[in-house]
């Protein structure tokens, strides 16, 4: 009835071990994402390493929407308004 306490510490350090791999790939998820967004908000991007404390998550997004960021926003280009109607033919008109 009782499982042997061999196969129970096999099954323990499978189980760590699968935790370890599923717990570094799910850091590197999370953390790629916030480096790239900090180096393009102008801060350092090993900011992103606070993902790992407890409630670092919500101390960066709470830096990066309350910090002004170092970024020089993009020219905003003015296009002449164009008319809806289609243009008025020369007048008088020419053959």
């Amino acid at each position: 009835m009782f499982a042997d306490p061999q196969n129970i510490n096999g099954i323990i350090a499978a189980v760590i071990g699968f935790y370890f791999v599923f717990f570094l790939v799910f850091l590197a998820i999370i953390i790629l994402p916030f480096w790239f967004i900090l180096k393009k908000a102008g801060f350092s991007p090993w900011l992103s390493l606070l993902n790992i404390v407890p409630f670092g998550t919500l101390i960066l997004l709470y830096i990066l929407a309350f910090a002004e960021w170092k970024v020089i926003p993009a020219p905003q280009f003015a296009f002449p308004p164009q008319s809806p109607y289609p243009p008025n033919p020369p007048f008088p008109p020419q053959a």
